[in-house]
């Protein structure tokens, strides 16, 4: 399995902000937040930044996309992370995660939602701690 990266392009930007959409769906507590407005800085958030993002292949095949940059405050945060379900549990993730460890010599931040428990549990697998619960929903 060869596991490679390329740019992700605008044409991307709505597989990538369906992802986000469903993890939103999926794993936050809708009725909390301004769902509309969420929605809303999500797809300008991927608008904005979708030259920083990057498409992940298997074999040439797209697997995925992330987002993995330097963010205000100087750290480096790995956003929106996605592998297909036909990729999963195939090791990708992990490589992805393992590449961009690789590439830098300060820890990296991450968010992600509590009720997503494989997520949780893969990050912490990858040696990621909880050290911060945001708004009850996100660690």
């Amino acid at each position: 399995m060869l596991i490679t990266y390329g740019k992700a392009c605008p044409e991307d930007i709505e597989s990538i902000y369906g992802l986000c959409k469903k993890l939103i769906d999926d794993y936050e507590n809708v009725e909390s937040i301004d769902y509309d407005k969420v929605l809303k800085w999500v797809r300008n958030k991927i608008e904005v930044a979708i030259n920083e993002y990057s498409a992940v292949y298997v074999d040439d095949v797209k697997a995925g996309y992330f987002h993995f940059y330097k963010n205000d405050d100087g750290e480096y945060e790995l956003d929106d992370l996605y592998v297909f379900s036909d990729f999963q549990n195939r090791g990708v993730g992990s490589a992805v995660v393992k590449n961009c460890l690789s590439s830098v010599s300060k820890p990296i931040k991450l968010y992600v939602f509590i009720k997503n428990e494989k997520a949780v549990s893969f990050y912490q697998r990858l040696g990621f701690e909880i050290i911060e619960t945001l708004r009850g929903t996100r660690y």
